[in-house]
């Protein structure tokens, strides 16, 4: 009986979730019953000891200053007038208002990794234009989920912050490390556009011409540079500090969180009622990401006091699974997961589950790192429960049907799919740069 406990801890775990309880307090409350269960009331005394080491790790203030970062960029309007800017300037080609909203969301994952902010402020500027320009409602609802769900990867991202936290590596290595993959998604995102615009121009059309023919000269190169200036040089201010190894990841967040503050100020638009916006949402936002991470680390605490870990382990020597075919497994695992429960429960229910065992098997958790992130992303983009996808609907015109937005996200995750095989038959992808800046 004592063998089957962590199954049914899991199976009470997921069918709670499943059966719509929240995930912040169902995690906990869990954890509590069957550590109790277990360990009696002495469970009380090891649970504190175990939440103030969690509470007390000072690379976790990242989080709340890159939230506070991108939410405070979003209500600059700093976005808006990059993505129109970037529309203008590509429309001339079939697919350039798709490029540029690939391009946007490259930018603004690199300067806030907010998914929810990105695909809602996309959604609301460029779907309705997309339409009216002739573009196909599945084409253009896939690519604002996907564009919007980069910040999942390009560094900084509060997932690899949170990773970097769970699998015990610096959150600046992973940051470095996830730099080329992204980059190589929002290169087969673009090239997905292209052919689209190649076989089947009627789906991503040009921009009219008397449009564009607003935008030329002086008048033109202006704008570019107003728009692009702001978030490139918070991007550089940044990830090139951690690059360069100025500052940490926490301390490039701090950065980052005053540097937004500049922006907005710069724009006239920082005042009593911003400031008390962009807080109440970061608090709450932290607030969610700590309360998960607390249930999280009961639930780790229970699960090994169980001797899940051991039961794990024993399970993988006794079928002969190679570290090739475990990491297929935890990845299959992730991906299926990712069509039901978001990115913060996976991250703190599974990994550190399946962390230790990487490690014995010798695994370069950097790498292993980087692809759980990419898989991650999977979470928001798979229906039915993609996140993603809700927040587009909820912003999306009513012409625009869920059943759209589901089949203009399949070649996207297809993509996904293509961009995670890529790290895991080349490695080097997720490993060369970090080797080459640091020297691991």
């Amino acid at each position: 009986m004592n063998e089957l406990m962590p199954l049914i801890l899991f199976i009470t775990l997921f069918g709670l979730l499943m059966a719509g309880f929240p995930v912040a307090f169902t995690l906990g409350g869990v954890s509590i019953f069957f550590g109790v269960l277990t360990f009696g009331f002495d469970f009380f005394n090891l649970l504190p000891l175990r939440i103030w080491g969690v509470m007390s790790n000072f690379v976790l203030l990242a989080v709340p200053l890159f939230v506070f970062m991108g939410v405070m960029l979003e209500k600059s309007g700093i976005a808006e007038e990059l993505l129109e800017t970037m529309a203008l300037l590509f429309g001339r080609l079939r697919g350039g208002l798709a490029i540029s909203v690939v391009i946007v969301g490259a930018l603004l994952a690199a300067s806030t990794g907010i998914v929810g902010a990105t695909v809602v402020t996309m959604g609301l500027m460029s779907l309705p234009t997309m339409l009216k320009r002739g573009y196909s409602a599945e084409l253009a609802s896939g690519v604002i989920c996907a564009s919007g769900t980069l910040g999942q990867i390009i560094p900084p991202s509060i997932v690899l912050v949170l990773l970097g936290s769970i699998l015990n590596v610096p959150v600046g290595d992973l940051f470095i490390g996830a730099l080329i993959p992204g980059l190589v998604l929002v290169g087969l995102y673009l090239l997905w556009i292209v052919i689209i615009a190649i076989f089947k121009p009627e789906k991503a059309p040009s921009m009219p011409l008397e449009i564009l023919a607003q935008f030329k000269g002086k008048a033109m190169a202006a704008r570019i540079f107003k728009a692009f200036l702001p978030p490139f040089a918070l991007i550089v201010t940044v990830l090139g500090s951690i690059l360069a190894g100025f500052a940490s990841p926490t301390e490039a967040a701090a950065v980052g969180a005053l540097g937004a503050i500049i922006l907005t100020a710069l724009r006239g638009k920082l005042n009593f009622k911003t400031l008390r916006s962009v807080s109440q949402e970061t608090t709450y936002l932290t607030c969610m990401v700590f309360i998960i991470l607390v249930g999280a680390t009961a639930f780790g605490l229970v699960f090994r006091g169980m001797g899940g870990d051991r039961s794990l382990a024993n399970f993988i020597i006794g079928n002969n699974l190679g570290p090739h075919v475990f990491l297929a497994l935890v990845m299959i695992v992730v991906f299926i997961a990712g069509f039901f429960i978001d990115f913060f429960e996976i991250c703190f229910i599974i990994v550190p589950v399946v962390a230790p065992i990487f490690v014995s098997m010798g695994i370069d958790l950097l790498w292993l790192g980087v692809l759980i992130a990419i898989n991650l992303q999977t979470s928001f983009l798979t229906p039915p429960f993609g996140f993603s996808l809700f927040y587009l609907k909820g912003v999306a015109p009513p012409e625009v049907t869920t059943r759209q937005i589901y089949k203009g996200i399949f070649p996207f995750i297809i993509i996904q799919l293509i961009g995670l095989a890529i790290v895991i038959f080349f490695p080097e992808s997720a490993t060369w740069l970090p080797k080459l800046v640091i020297g691991k």
